[in-house]
């Protein structure tokens, strides 16, 4: 929601129910949000609060903030969509404003904005058939991708956060424990999507990218690019905005890419034929790292080998043989490969 639109759902302290009425018109989010001289939240008034205030005979110039809730529930500036449907869906609500940590107001999600209005012809696929190994005993019983990050399965909200982007069929690639995962989806109808699952004969997994070619069996009419990505990812991206760079730039493969920054904790010498040139005290390297994940060409998928465990990193490998272009797309946002018990504790904000 752009700041003018925000400003439009918006109304004095000293509204009248009228003030009200004009603002759930003329912003069309069916919601009145009252803040003081400071633009910090004071009430939230919706059109049914309207409604039940007519019914009990109320005045037009009645003030609005004595028929507002003065709590509502909100979200923390900068959070996830994915939290932002799953808190609509929980409370069956429709609108739920953002603050700032002073309860001053940052924006206001509606359900049409979180969900989207238009759907991309874009499949996604979600790889989730790997074993988890270096998780030890905590996916012995349970498939990574159903660890459990803030009440959710991480697998979970990996498909709310493309659902909220605009995708609305989703491929699940799934090996270890395969019932569990398709039993925890079922068909994706819960979640606002159509969930298929590429199941991979147990005897003979076919890594990061070799399911690809069961979607490549099952989808041959496929005509625009598959989001591609891990299933034990924590990460906030917007797969429309990676889809379309991806096909405004014609590469066969664009990889998500994150900066990775390491201090080295000692000086570093630099030297030519024994003659010091310069020292550097604990330096930072930079580098950009492989995010886990990708917008892929149909016709690349015809490059995967069949019936042989492939990678991603391999296909973009097979890419650049070919002089196919291969792009990249920063991620900004905090990225966790939940790799780790280390990894999936600071998921979970315990670290």
């Amino acid at each position: 929601m752009t700041a003018r639109d925000l400003r439009a759902a918006c109304a004095p302290t000293t509204a009248t129910i009228r003030d009200a009425l004009e603002v759930v018109d003329r912003s069309g989010n069916l919601v009145c949000l009252l803040v003081d001289d400071e633009n910090r939240l004071a009430g939230l008034l919706t059109d049914g609060d309207l409604r039940r205030a007519f019914l009990k005979g109320t005045s037009l110039d009645d003030l609005a903030l004595d028929h507002a809730t003065r709590t509502p529930h909100f979200v923390a500036a900068g959070s996830p969509r994915a939290l932002v449907l799953d808190l609509m869906q929980a409370l069956r609500i429709s609108a739920v404003p953002e603050l700032a940590d002073d309860r001053t107001l940052v924006g206001l999600h509606t359900l049409s904005d979180v969900v989207g209005s238009a759907p991309l012809p874009n499949v996604a696929v979600v790889m989730a058939g790997g074993r988890g190994t270096r998780l030890g005993d905590l996916t012995k019983d349970t498939p990574k991708p159903l660890m459990t990050v803030a009440g959710r399965s991480i697998l979970e909200w990996i498909v709310l956060g493309l659902v909220g982007d605009g995708i609305r069929e989703i491929y699940v690639s799934v090996n270890y424990l395969a019932e569990q995962i398709e039993e925890h989806l079922g068909d994706g109808s819960r979640l606002g999507c159509t969930v298929r699952y590429l199941r991979e004969d147990p005897e003979r997994p076919l890594g990061t990218a070799g399911s690809l070619t069961l979607l490549r069996d099952e989808r041959p009419d496929l005509e625009h690019a598959v989001l591609v990505m891990n299933g034990d990812l924590m990460v906030e991206f917007d797969a429309s905005d990676l889809l379309d760079a991806h096909r405004r730039t014609g590469a066969a493969v664009t990889v998500a890419t994150r900066t990775y920054q390491h201090e080295v904790p000692f000086g570093v010498v630099e030297s030519t034929d024994g003659r010091v040139t310069g020292v550097s005290e604990k330096p930072t390297l930079s580098f950009d790292i492989n995010a886990a994940v990708y917008a892929v060409e149909p016709r690349a998928l015809a490059w995967l080998p069949t019936g042989r465990a492939s990678t991603m990193p391999g296909l973009v490998e097979t890419c650049l043989e070919r002089d196919e272009p291969v792009t990249a797309w920063p991620i900004q946002s905090d990225w966790i490969d939940v790799g780790t018990p280390k990894d999936l504790a600071r998921a979970k904000g315990e670290t």
